[in-house]
């Protein structure tokens, strides 16, 4: 990944915090990392915590696309180390959340 991709992908991401801000979510963290992988967003709503993956793309085609079942494996992978070392959560999902043309799309419970 190339500076100009690395810098769209972290204003997406600021975009995405705001826009989850004013929907009422209380971000926990941002850039969770284990050997496994990433999560974009840990949030929490209503006392359901929200692991989030966010898609932004410039063109035409759907970044929802590039939530592969190899990405969202690495996500889940992720999520249960999260969980191993936060075992008072119980009640989460997973969620992503798409911008494309200055639009967010809010997709929730993807591994349903």
């Amino acid at each position: 990944m190339g500076l100009k991709e690395y810098i769209f992908g972290f204003k997406s991401e600021e975009k995405a915090i705001n826009f989850l801000k004013k929907l009422k979510f209380e971000i926990i963290e941002r850039n969770f990392k284990s050997k496994f992988g990433e999560i974009d967003i840990i949030a929490k709503k209503d006392d359901v915590y929200h692991f989030i993956e966010v898609k932004a793309t410039k063109g035409d085609y759907e970044a929802i696309y590039r939530i592969t079942p190899q990405k969202l494996d690495k996500i889940l992978k992720t999520l249960n180390f999260y969980l191993l070392k936060n075992p008072k959560i119980t009640n989460y999902q997973v969620d992503a959340l798409v911008f494309k043309k200055e639009k967010f799309e809010f997709i929730e419970n993807i591994t349903i």
